[in-house]
């Protein structure tokens, strides 16, 4: 398929130019559409959980691409996995979560005996992607052996438009890794923080966008 029509399905802004920028990079060639619905975003953060209510509006937001003549969904928020799994079920078209790629390089981690310390900006996101990542694991045959940590104040100062406090909170919550053999950050919002981290560093870090349009590519 050479262009393909990729939908990218953001539940929150500070989502869209990561990866937007990185289709442009990566795979010119696709078509890109961005539908943002960022009130998933903060019922999600006033409710602390994922409600059915929650997703069947995922459910109806695949039904809406899917009617655009989407090629394929990419859902681009790490919080909400169930109702992309519901989207999944629903739909014939791929439809991917944005850390699908990432849970496969963790898990090529794990099963060479590695520990990932696994960080976010958003506290619903380390619960919820705990459980993929270790459903995903097992699927492998593989127990993984992760470290969560929240990066305090980051997603405070991203909203507030300050990007540069923001890529230095993740630069200095991925500088303490003691004891684990790779980094991954959770969001595809984090990506942009990767330029700030020093060159010479002791552990890879793990991000979602470019593993997201490797994985799109394949599949399509």
């Amino acid at each position: 398929m050479t262009h393909p029509k990729i939908f990218l399905v953001h539940a929150h802004r500070i989502s869209m130019d990561p990866i937007v920028e990185a289709f442009a990079a990566r795979w010119p060639e696709a078509r890109v559409a961005n539908l943002l619905e960022d009130s998933l975003f903060a019922d999600f953060g006033r409710e602390g959980c994922l409600t059915d209510a929650m997703v069947e509006r995922f459910r109806s937001i695949g039904r809406y691409c899917v009617q655009a003549g989407a090629d394929a969904i990419l859902f681009t928020c790490s919080a909400f996995g169930p109702a992309i799994d519901a989207v999944k079920r629903d739909q014939r078209i791929p439809v991917l979560k944005p850390n699908e790629a990432l849970y496969d390089e963790m898990a090529d981690v794990a099963a060479r005996g590695g520990s990932v310390l696994l960080l976010a900006t958003f506290p619903p996101t380390l619960p919820a992607m705990l459980d993929e990542i270790t459903a995903h694991a097992a699927e492998r045959g593989v127990q993984p052996s992760i470290k969560t940590r929240l990066v305090e104040g980051a997603l405070e100062a991203l909203q507030a438009g300050d990007m540069e406090a923001h890529h230095r909170r993740i630069v200095e919550a991925s500088a303490d890794a003691a004891g684990c053999d790779a980094i991954a950050w959770g969001q595809v919002s984090m990506a942009p923080a990767l330029a700030r981290m020093p060159v010479a560093r002791s552990v890879p870090i793990l991000t979602t966008p470019d593993g997201s349009i490797r994985k799109l590519r394949s599949v399509l």
